[in-house]
């Protein structure tokens, strides 16, 4: 018996032996959760506690449970059922079905797109494959909200519900789709009455409750922090008046409450069981402590009732780089230097599977498809298909084509033509609601800006023919590669994944936070999951997290979007001038008079691009060459030993006394020592490297 708790730390094992009984278990990202589990059924098996055949643990994905069993089977402990509630529910309800409901026969709904297009039809909606997805899904959230069709309309605001439809609509499509799933063959069951017949069997026909709690006596559930209210309704049909239940998760990581998860389960879990042992994973095995803390900054300044809950993790891992701070002019910009960076991380011996992009919506990522599919890096979309792969795209392409078929507007005109003929398949003047209706939205408007792009770039003017020959060759070479790469994600599709690099892009005001949860009632509650969404993005990393955003959308368009609220404050170079200027130690110039525009030229005034000429404070036309390829020397040699001390480059030198370096080119001690920001210690410290670089520019 305690041969199964060695190597777990003491958190782990006073989890995994904890008495048989509930048990709340809640763990932080890279904490060993799983793990944990494991071990604790194994104890509970090996003890004699428990029968592995009465054991059913739970989990949200497929890969999950695969993984649980898998685990067992090499601790030699097979036998335990490990799946997702779906699959659960199912098996059951096969089995007892003649019990429950006699010679009526059921088939699977697996697919709702047919019966829920009958419906809204009938309903006099103008059905679409992104209105269809929209529908389905605001079915699948009432159902799993325990909500029925006639009572929606009363949840829609307090729930914040983006609804395609008017609600009273919604109630005759709803009512509508429930109705066509009963037909003269038998029932159809789609995967939430799978939930709510096994449910209702067990609390309806003592003789069926008795036999399953015959059958299984002990429950593990994992990501406790998602279930619904309809998953929460079958476990206490499962678990009865007993309480052999062990939970496993984390409020903090709750980012799917547009599905109807809630963690309010997990976090009343102790008052539904006042006898329950509780326990804290913390200790973080997955992240750097750089990450580790970086995340623990980011979750800190949550607010609510779920942040009352949050653990401060401890990075266990050997120190790894700081997490890199990046702001871009446009996004084109971004992805180019994303891209570039993850070739230098490639060259240093990262394999490209290890290695992640992480974004809020899925057409983030047609910007990056292109640069790593220009820089010959294979890649893979995850949670999305690939941006010339979605059915939107290939109708707006079909769209484009046909119009260069029927007319040749002038060169100059070609932009407005092309959006006249997306405008039939989706791209209206104003953004839509609707979950899929956004999405869609945004990827025409993504294809369209591709459009601009190209016509603004060319050196001649182009045609119509000419612009879609050109978008059909970024077409097929754009094609995502069949074997594994880099991975393009959203965060949600990353939750429960991880990465030795992760690249948050992005991150943006509008973004991230997404722009529909800063409006109406309830956005304080819509924001705090958004910071939950930026914490589970951080997580995924293991060592290497670069976080960017941008000022502008396309190049050339003006700059006025803001960084995510998310980082303000934690942001290390923002953190170091601010201290220079309260203490007034910053370099002379006019960039640093109080008024002055910020990241711009100061003979000029233009907006400066790179972080070398940020610190110069001069653009590319005013800053003397001379000065810009030694700042980037300079700072390339303060990054290296910024790593290997494990320190913050600031506490190295300051940018500002970077640029006082290269506008002064001091060539002795003494004159080094004059320099603002340099005492003697840190000439003594570091005055022969910086002399060295200084003497090849002088």
């Amino acid at each position: 018996m305690s041969s199964l708790l060695d190597g777990l730390d003491p958190e782990q094992a006073r989890a995994a032996s904890a008495p048989r009984g509930p048990v709340s278990i809640i763990a932080g990202a890279g904490t060993g959760k799983t793990r944990t589990i494991t071990h604790r059924i194994a104890y509970l098996v090996e003890g004699g506690f428990v029968n592995p055949d009465h054991v059913l643990a739970v989990t949200f994905t497929a890969r999950a449970a695969a993984e649980l069993r898998e685990r067992l089977a090499l601790m030699n402990i097979p036998k335990v059922q490990a799946k997702t509630f779906h699959a659960a529910a199912m098996r059951q309800l096969k089995y007892f079905w003649p019990a429950y409901a006699g010679d009526l026969p059921w088939t699977l709904l697996d697919n709702k797109f047919r019966v829920v297009s009958r419906a809204a039809r009938a309903a006099g909606v103008e059905v679409s494959t992104p209105m269809l997805a929209d529908l389905i899904g605001e079915i699948e959230w009432a159902k799993s909200s325990l909500i029925s069709a006639e009572d929606y309309p009363d949840f829609v605001e307090p729930r914040r519900r983006d609804c395609p439809v008017a609600p009273h609509t919604f109630v005759k499509v709803f009512q509508g789709y429930e109705n066509l799933k009963a037909t003269p063959e038998g029932m159809l069951l789609d995967f939430d009455d799978l939930l709510l017949h096994m449910a209702a069997a067990i609390e309806s026909n003592t003789g069926i409750a008795d036999e399953f709690r015959s059958r299984y006596r002990t429950f593990v559930v994992d990501e406790y922090q998602d279930v619904t209210p309809l998953q929460q309704r079958v476990l206490d049909a499962w678990v009865g008046d007993r309480d052999d239940l062990t939970v496993v998760g984390d409020a903090n990581q709750t980012i799917y409450s547009f599905n109807g998860a809630t963690p309010e389960y997990l976090l009343d879990f102790t008052t539904k069981y006042p006898e329950s042992t509780t326990v804290r994973l913390h200790r973080d095995y997955r992240s750097t402590p750089q990450v580790v803390d970086l995340a623990n900054n980011v979750i800190g300044k949550a607010k609510g009732r779920v942040a009352g809950t949050r653990l401060k993790l401890e990075g266990q891992r050997p120190a790894g780089p700081l997490p890199q701070f990046h702001e871009y002019p446009d996004e084109p910009a971004e992805a180019v230097a994303v891209v570039k960076e993850i070739q230098t991380l490639i060259r240093k011996g990262v394999e490209p599977a290890n290695i992640a992009i992480l974004y809020r919506i899925n057409s983030q990522s047609a910007n990056y498809e292109y640069e790593l599919e220009q820089a010959g890096i294979g890649y893979q979309v995850k949670g999305g298909e690939g941006f010339f792969k979605r059915a939107e795209i290939r109708e707006g392409m079909n769209a484009i084509t046909a119009a260069a078929k029927r007319y040749d507007p002038d060169p100059k005109d070609v932009p407005d033509a092309v959006r006249a003929a997306l405008v039939p398949v989706g791209l209206t003047s104003t953004e839509p609601s609707g979950t899929q209706e956004r999405a869609r939205w945004q990827s025409l408007q993504a294809l369209f800006q591709l459009v601009k792009d190209i016509t603004t770039t060319a050196a001649e003017p182009l045609s119509m023919q000419g612009v879609v020959a050109l978008l059909k060759e970024r077409m097929s070479a754009k094609n995502p590669p069949k074997f594994q790469g880099v991975t393009l994600a959203s965060i949600h599709a990353a939750k429960g994944l991880e990465w030795d690099a992760v690249f948050l892009v992005g991150l943006n005001e509008g973004t991230l936070p997404i722009r529909h949860a800063l409006k109406g009632a309830g956005s304080e509650e819509a924001i705090e999951e958004e910071r939950r969404l930026f914490y589970v993005g951080i997580t995924r990393a293991r060592e290497h997290l670069h976080l960017s955003w941008s000022l502008a959308r396309q190049e050339g368009s003006k700059s006025n979007r803001r960084r995510t609220r998310f980082l303000d404050g934690l942001v290390p170079q923002e953190e170091a001038a601010a201290a220079q200027r309260r203490s007034g130690t910053g370099a002379s110039g006019s960039r640093d008079r109080l008024g002055a525009p910020k990241n711009a030229c100061v003979v000029c005034g233009s907006r400066l691009g790179s972080p070398e000429l940020k610190i110069l404070g001069r653009c590319g036309e005013h800053a003397p060459e001379t000065d810009h390829l030694l700042l980037t020397e300079l700072r390339q040699w303060r990054s290296a030993l910024a790593k290997d001390k494990a320190v913050p480059a600031y506490v190295i030198f300051s940018d500002v006394t970077l640029r006082a370096i290269a506008e002064q080119l001091p060539t002795t001690s003494d004159q080094l020592v004059a320099v603002p920001g340099i005492g003697p210690v840190k000439v003594k410290e570091f005055g022969e490297d910086v002399l060295a670089i200084v003497s090849n520019y002088a």
